[in-house]
């Protein structure tokens, strides 16, 4: 299906490219992108050599096709990672976390590795603590689980047969098969848990936090030491996180700046001050 670009600005065709390879699910041509942008071929050829050498497109191995390139992905964490990191959105994860009476963490995935980049953290620490900047692998994390899950199939395969999985603990999924298994489950349930498998005597679980086309934003996600709390009893946190992961969604994508709710006073003082050096 052709989707017109509405723009001759060369701007407006580049973000067309880059947002038309990010939705494919499979590496694209040159003629791909010209046919569903209507863009003539010397000029998407253009574009995409100048996107490429950017770093924001890269051929897929071996092949003359286009996939994202890893600097559009390093951007794509960190405005996601921007955009939670608001007075408002860390409240939401203030209020789960005294609700649920343990850390909350909100995690994104970078480089094939999870990123955190915003946690609470309501009782004194035990065992892990994922901190903001912290990171950890895909397979033994829930938030790693579930952007696992969420891949179409054969992406998802090709992707756990390709990690490198070391044995963190006695318990750590590095089986293949296994964890695939663990992936489809994830997939049909819509939440993920973990059972010592990164850290001996800590378990876990996750959310999604969606956009509203359902697209995967971030997880969010507890962390507790197992004597405080069992692999079982995880189960009661599914619900809070829920809502509050429903709540970001919610929020994520407003427009409205969360500068106006934060301070309006020393907004004021500060325009003040704009206004009293006009000439």
């Amino acid at each position: 299906m052709s989707s017109n670009v509405n723009s001759d600005g060369p701007l407006d065709r580049a973000f067309a490219i880059l947002d038309f390879v990010a939705t494919q699910l499979k590496a694209v041509t040159a003629a791909d992108i010209a046919k569903n942008l209507d863009l003539p071929l010397p000029t998407a050829h253009r574009l995409i050599s100048n996107l490429e050498s950017r770093g924001l497109l890269q051929r897929a191995a071996g092949t003359k096709r286009f996939v994202v390139g890893n600097n559009l992905v390093v951007l794509a964490g960190k405005t996601i990672g921007s955009a939670f990191r608001t007075a408002r959105r860390h409240a939401v994860l203030q209020n789960v976390s005294a609700e649920i009476g343990e850390q909350c963490e909100i995690g994104i995935v970078r480089n094939n590795a999870v990123v955190y980049v915003d946690s609470v953290r309501v009782k004194p620490p035990q065992g892990l603590q994922f901190d903001p900047g912290h990171s950890a692998p895909l397979y033994c994390t829930s938030t790693g689980k579930i952007y696992m899950s969420m891949l179409p199939v054969k992406p998802r395969e090709k992707l756990v047969r390709c990690l490198k999985m070391e044995q963190h603990t006695d318990r750590t999924i590095t089986d293949p098969d296994s964890l695939l298994a663990v992936l489809e489950e994830t997939r049909r349930e819509g939440w993920a848990r973990t059972n010592e498998e990164f850290v001996r005597g800590v378990v876990g679980c996750a959310v999604p936090i969606l956009a509203p086309g359902g697209t995967l934003i971030a997880c969010l996600g507890v962390s507790v030491p197992v004597a405080r709390v069992s692999f079982e009893e995880l189960q009661s946190f599914r619900e809070p996180l829920g809502r509050a992961a429903k709540l970001l969604s919610e929020t994520i994508l407003q427009t409205s700046s969360d500068f106006a709710e934060e301070d309006p006073a020393k907004r004021k003082t500060e325009t003040a001050k704009k206004c009293n050096n006009c000439p």
